[in-house]
């Protein structure tokens, strides 16, 4: 099982790092207005920007994770992505 730690660079900037097998390192920025949408206001974005990975770990492994992205991509890629990250807050 992966650990996966975020740590806040700035008030829309995180450094999330995944070990698992091999370790990686990611930068995500999370608009303020997308957080608000996603979260209600109602979840810090630390704990947002977790459960994105968690989301995303369920689905690929960390070494094909983007290395840097905005938060809003993973809709991009995986369209249930919003609706899923929802339900994983509650």
């Amino acid at each position: 099982m992966p650990t996966i730690s975020v740590k806040k660079l700035d008030d829309s900037t995180f450094e999330v790092t995944v070990n698992d097998r091999s370790s990686t390192t990611h930068t995500v920025t999370v608009p303020p207005d997308y957080a608000a949408r996603l979260t209600g206001g109602r979840v810090p974005v630390e704990r947002l920007v977790s459960r994105s990975f968690d989301f995303l770990l369920a689905r690929e492994s960390n070494t094909s994770i983007l290395r840097s992205f905005e938060l809003p991509v993973i809709a991009r890629y995986f369209p249930e992505y919003e609706r899923v990250i929802h339900t994983m807050l509650e």
